[in-house]
């Protein structure tokens, strides 16, 4: 799964990587976390200058899926991640699969390994592109409206099984989208789920590194750049598919991959 992750390119950077012109300067962010803003990339209305495709767009969206249909955010739990496997059958994604899929920008996430001893510590590893400074996951967006009529755009992160580099870390990974893909998976007028499910898989090994952190990260308030800061790796037994939650990460009960008011913008 995907709890934590952070966004820290320059923004001259994102621009070029996304094909973006409407963005402006974001700070960096080292340790962003369920229920904050995040940017993501959608496909806007208009067709790009020369081009038959849509003009791409920046904007924010609470991290933490609501579908259309819910009453109350207080009764449903909080769905930061989707599976990819069954994301196309699921009620609460299915409309966004088909209708409304995203680009979330990263430099790289964060996951935790847990030892299979009782009590023991988790590790906390930064895993980023080996190459290059950032990357875009694959997410869906849904706009829920409030019965007093308010809006509130929200997204999550798809993922998938993963590869040989994370599974001793973490059974899951987010999707990687590559930059020749980017239209394509944006594209829901003629692009049904099926036709980009060959998008929908695990990036090949060697394209992320693990680098062992300390468990700063595991605390909202944190949110410098030392946290990104290497430490020795702690090697205890592992817990086959296991990862230790973040304190205060909003994630549902368990860690579920499909597990409330939103926060101020940056």
């Amino acid at each position: 799964m995907c709890g934590r992750f952070a966004l820290i390119a320059k923004s001259d950077l994102l621009r070029e990587f996304l094909d973006v012109a409407d963005l402006d300067d974001p700070p960096p962010r080292y340790n962003i976390a369920p229920t904050q803003p995040i940017l993501v990339v959608v496909a806007g209305e208009k067709r790009a200058p020369g081009s038959n495709l849509p003009e791409r767009r920046a904007i924010l969206v609470r991290w933490g899926f609501l579908p259309g249909w819910v009453k109350d955010p207080r009764d449903f739990p909080l769905l930061i991640n989707a599976r990819a496997e069954t994301a196309v059958g699921k009620a609460s994604f299915r409309a966004a699969m088909r209708h409304r899929r995203i680009l979330v920008p990263a430099s790289g996430f964060f996951e935790w390994r847990r030892p299979a001893e009782k009590g023991a510590k988790s590790q906390a590893y930064w895993i980023r592109p080996r190459h290059g400074e950032i990357v875009a996951f694959a997410g869906l967006m849904e706009t829920w409206s409030s019965p007093d009529g308010s809006e509130v755009d929200t997204g999550a992160i798809l993922t998938t099984a993963a590869n040989g580099d994370i599974a001793h870390i973490h059974n899951r990974m987010p999707i990687v989208v590559r930059r020749e893909d980017f239209s394509r998976w944006l594209d829901c007028r003629t692009q049904e789920p099926r036709d980009v499910a060959d998008l929908m898989t695990p990036v090949e090994e060697g394209f992320f590194e693990a680098v062992p952190v300390s468990d700063r990260v595991n605390k909202v308030a944190n949110m410098g750049p030392e946290i990104l800061e290497p430490v020795a790796e702690e090697t205890p037994q592992e817990m086959p598919g296991g990862a230790g939650a973040p304190d205060g990460s909003g994630q549902g009960p368990g860690g579920s991959d499909e597990g409330p008011g939103q926060l101020s913008l940056f």
